[in-house]
């Protein structure tokens, strides 16, 4: 899909959103085009309501030959030796690397129901001893001691080790300044919620990698573009309701940006812009998207890259064609890129 230095991820679809007796299908489905449009990974969504995540990991490493699962982790779930283990089984048995994708928080209702009352900016602090302890774990099999203000493990050994190209990929929310912080602490890719690409600063000196989150829409022409985005994400009032209600109960920096910038940032169909919060305004999406011809989407992406971000993780594809489309976006955005 692109060249070596830009890294290119696929969504999942979630168990909360498809019939039970069709969701492994899709699930390998959806990995097996991403596979073919030269995706790096695809990344699987973990929250109360979804089905475990590494399950859903190891149905996709079963069923492709190198796409590599990107996993949601979210600390109150398990203990960081747990994380450790899942990777290096995965790897010892598959030969296949994880990604991580560090989740500090979540919906309010679900860190509610698990009693985690840690306040926003001290789960981030929370999520780099966790992550520090899983990739100390990762690096070798000599035992790990550490001493947190969270975590405390003594001489703790991983067996079996995991080889070292096979060493997890770590991605942590870039949107607040404490997500940032951490990404940087943990040599981790900062992952935004971007706005639109005129409007981002230059992260090419960041002190962390960079990446978005976006959902693409391309074909030939804007018009064609733009008739199958409303199609796709039409008006929705109990969907807009929904949003409303979920920004209430979220402290998450991502969702109230974003919020932010649906309000600000009506566009119609026709508008020159291609950037789009409509899915996300209507709760059919957490992302925004880029909606146009390919030379329009192409053009936007290059200035994306040309700031820095160099990972992108797309929404989730609703056919292998949409994903066909995305690759011939991304071939000429890496062609302008470099211009």
């Amino acid at each position: 899909m692109c060249n070596q230095d830009i890294k290119v991820f696929s969504t999942c679809v979630q168990s909360s959103a498809v019939e039970r007796d069709s969701y492994v299908r899709n699930v390998i489905e959806v990995a097996r085009w991403s596979e073919e449009a030269g995706c790096e990974g695809i990344l699987v969504y973990t929250d109360n309501s979804l089905v475990d995540p590494w399950l859903v990991a190891q149905i996709i490493i079963q069923n492709t030959e190198k796409v590599c699962p990107l996993v949601a982790v979210q600390p109150s779930y398990m203990h960081p030796y747990a994380v450790a283990k899942m990777v290096s089984s995965l790897g010892h048995l598959y030969e296949r690397r994880v990604y991580l994708n560090m989740v500090a928080g979540g919906f309010s209702n679900d860190l509610a129901a698990l009693n985690d009352k840690t306040p926003h900016d001290k789960r981030y602090g929370r999520l780099v001893e966790y992550t520090t302890i899983i990739q100390e774990l990762l690096k070798s099999s000599a035992p790990v001691s550490y001493h947190g203000e969270f975590y405390t493990v003594d001489k703790l050994r991983m067996t079996p080790p995991l080889t070292p190209e096979l060493s997890p990929g770590i991605m942590v929310s870039g949107s607040s300044e404490a997500g940032l912080t951490a990404a940087v602490a943990l040599g981790a890719t900062a992952i935004r919620y971007p706005q639109s690409a005129d409007c981002e600063p230059d992260h090419r000196h960041a002190a962390t990698k960079s990446g978005i989150r976006v959902g693409i829409i391309a074909r030939p022409s804007a018009e064609q573009a733009w008739t199958i985005a409303h199609s796709r994400f039409p008006a929705d009032r109990k969907g807009q309701l929904t949003h409303q209600l979920a920004m209430k109960a979220s402290d998450s920096a991502w969702h109230k940006q974003l919020s932010q910038m649906a309000t600000e940032t009506e566009i119609e169909q026709g508008n020159p812009s291609p950037y789009w919060l409509w899915p996300f305004k209507n709760y059919k999406t957490f992302c925004p998207y880029l909606v146009g011809s390919y030379d329009c989407v192409a053009s936007e992406l290059a200035k994306y890259i040309q700031r820095g971000y160099l990972t992108f993780i797309l929404d989730i594809p609703p056919t292998r064609e949409e994903l066909a489309h995305t690759n011939s976006v991304f071939s000429k955005a890496r062609l302008l890129a470099v211009k």
